[in-house]
């Protein structure tokens, strides 16, 4: 197996529901990035192989294979493809993986990965939704899964109550993590962190998700997201808007391009888990893709771990040992965001760029994913 490259790694700021980049369209935000990225690495875009974008809710104008649309719109040669998948949240990371898969097997040589949401436009749920109010079947509503699970609620915000009570995280220590990820994501921004990394959007040059003083005192006052629960609005992501795109590159291709790596793809892993509980998948993930890459949890110099919920974040610090410190150190996606397709890509992007300026080895990446999944990627800096 050949070796796969990151060559370029871009995003747009990240903006709130209804904010800065809530009237884009989700073609054009994609096509922003895929422009960047290309640009970024001075290569051609003629040359690109293929190009793969996460994105969850494809209906209305992030229907009819977004990714497609995108690169036609960036003004790219007809003759370059492109594809939309699905793997809910870590959509944009399955299409890192995908996208190393066909480099390192000599199928390709360069393939933009990346996801773009706009969820201000099209809602989370969107697709189930529309598709019942038209008279469709939910998605869930067939006899194989009713045999299986029968009719219990099956929902994100059940499964992170489910991972707190396992884990005996309580509602005090959700609220300090959340703090925690307002504090480091809003001084990351003022000390320039993101800069590289971020494409602007028009006047949008930074992310509008983090608070530089949000209040103790308000989030204890929050109501529960479910009646007799213990996460709020305040312990879970925020709903956002954004893209983001990372150009992949064989050896032959860093040659024949004279590119220059920003790192490798050490080591891939997605898994399957509960799911009703849905969202501990990263545990076994982190553990496969830490025996795949020859590793330790030791030996990962910082950690992006996904802030679906707090309790997402820290049973898995529980569970793997991990440094809180390491993890996410520029805040997440409770200060951040979570513009579902495309935070694969963003976490990506925010991680080898961590990796570059602060001269570290080895990141390590997971994300949970709807129906009990989850994504885990090492890179390394070269």
């Amino acid at each position: 197996m050949g070796e796969a490259y990151i060559v370029a790694a871009v995003r747009t700021p990240v903006g709130r529901r209804n904010g800065q980049l809530a009237t884009a369209h989700p073609a054009d935000l994609a096509a922003h990035v895929l422009r960047a990225c290309v640009d970024r690495a001075g290569v051609d875009p003629g040359a690109i192989d293929d190009v793969i974008l996460g994105c969850v809710n494809q209906v209305g104008p992030q229907a009819f294979n977004v990714a497609r649309t995108a690169v036609l719109s960036a003004g790219w040669p007809e003759s370059v493809p492109a594809t939309t998948i699905d793997r809910q949240c870590g959509s944009s990371q399955q299409a890192v993986h995908f996208a190393a898969s066909c480099v390192r097997s000599g199928d390709m040589h360069l393939v933009v990965a990346g996801g773009v949401e706009v969820m201000s436009q099209v809602p989370l749920g969107s697709s189930a939704t529309l598709g019942v109010q038209a008279g469709m079947s939910h998605p869930r509503g067939g006899q194989g899964w009713a045999n299986r699970y029968g009719d219990q609620q099956i929902s994100q915000f059940r499964g992170a109550e489910l991972i707190a009570r396992e884990w005996g995280i309580d509602r005090a220590a959700m609220e300090e993590f959340a703090l925690a990820s307002h504090a480091r994501a809003v001084a990351a921004t003022r000390r320039g962190a993101f800069a590289d990394e971020i494409v602007p959007w028009g006047t949008a040059t930074t992310d509008e998700g983090p608070r530089p003083d949000p209040s103790p005192e308000k989030m204890r006052s929050l109501e529960p997201l479910v009646p007799g629960g213990s996460i709020t609005a305040a312990t879970s992501s925020q709903i956002s808007d954004g893209a983001a795109a990372l150009l992949i590159a064989s050896a032959e291709a860093v040659r024949r391009h004279n590119l220059t790596p920003l790192a490798r793809i050490h080591a891939t892993a997605v898994v399957g888990s509960d799911p009703v509980k849905m969202l501990d998948g990263p545990i076994p993930a982190t553990k496969r893709v830490l025996e795949r890459g020859g590793l330790t949890i030791n030996d990962i110099d910082t950690f992006e771990v996904n802030e679906a919920f707090a309790p997402v974040v820290l049973a898995w610090l529980k569970a793997t040992g991990a440094s809180h410190d390491r993890t996410n150190p520029d805040g997440g996606a409770i200060a951040l965001g979570h513009p579902l397709g495309a935070t694969g890509a963003r976490l990506m992007v925010t991680m080898v760029h961590r990796l570059r300026r602060d001269g570290l080895t080895y990141g390590l990446q997971t994300m949970c994913e709807g129906g009990g999944m989850a994504n885990a990627t090492v890179v390394q800096r070269v």
